[in-house]
């Protein structure tokens, strides 16, 4: 059973083809082992972001372990996996739109058994190794940045470098923009922070009860349990370094983003 719906993955594939830079074949006889398909180390990316399998558990005759690094640090060198995230964006924003007037922040701390870069003491997990994902959505929930930290930082230093990762998609941002925050951004910084960038703030009271229900902040607990539940790589994050974690990340949100896509064209486009 395929780890993610050929309705999702197969245009993803289309797109993501296209992204690879082309290998120029140097052996000098031309005898070298045929090259491994690209799509075949793509199905077995996505084998491994989804249900969290180890290379070497995913690894058969069509593909080892090693080959599946390297082709994956190949694509990460390129850029080829951010610019399928940014083509997925773009996209829902061409057809559905992105509702960029209401932002929400939001962190998430997951386990991170195999330390790494972006691992430190978590502060939920009794002192084990964790890391922090500080995600940006617009209002409807699609991801549009994350910012990958370990667990032990707060969540209001990487509000900056959080709401920053908006800049690199491109978008014309609305004159007014109005970012939703939960309790532990209460502070006189982040209020400061907002009005440098010229945002409204909403900003839960600390120890006021505020049912998430009732505020705009519920769409990005809902994306980070798209991510937690739907990509077992991101709950228990086994890499080490933040660029491969980055480029999971990256995979994982074009997912969503074509999933989301895919739903609405069903009542919209049909």
């Amino acid at each position: 059973m395929p780890a993610v719906p050929s309705c999702i993955i197969e245009p993803i594939w289309d797109q993501f083809q296209m992204l690879i830079p082309a290998v120029a074949d140097e052996h000098p006889l031309g005898c070298h082992r045929p090259r491994i398909p690209d799509r075949v180390v793509f199905d077995k990316l996505v084998q491994a972001l989804v249900p969290g399998a180890a290379y070497e558990r995913i690894s058969d005759t069509t593909c080892s372990a090693t080959t599946i690094r390297r082709r994956r640090d190949e694509w990460i060198e390129a850029g080829a996996l951010k610019e399928l995230e940014q083509f997925c964006l773009e996209g829902y924003e061409k057809m559905v739109g992105l509702q960029l007037e209401n932002l929400a922040v939001d962190g998430c701390i997951t386990k991170a058994p195999c330390g790494g870069e972006a691992a430190g003491r978590s502060p939920v997990d009794r002192g084990k190794q964790g890391t922090k994902r500080s995600l940006l959505v617009e209002g409807a929930g699609i991801p549009l940045g994350t910012v990958v930290a370990p667990a032990n930082r707060h969540d209001s230093p990487l509000l900056r470098p959080t709401l920053e990762t908006l800049s690199r998609f491109g978008f014309d941002l609305p004159e007014r923009i109005t970012v939703h925050l939960d309790a532990d951004y209460d502070s006189k910084g982040t209020r400061g922070l907002l009005a440098e960038l010229g945002c409204e703030a909403r900003i839960a009271a600390k120890g006021v009860p505020a049912p998430i229900q009732n505020t705009s902040r519920w769409v990005v607990e809902r994306t980070n349990s798209w991510h937690n539940r739907g990509f077992q790589k991101l709950a228990v994050c086994t890499e080490k370094r933040i660029r491969v974690i980055e480029a999971f990340i990256a995979l994982a949100n074009a997912i969503i983003i074509t999933r989301r896509l895919l739903r609405e064209a069903w009542t919209t486009h049909r």
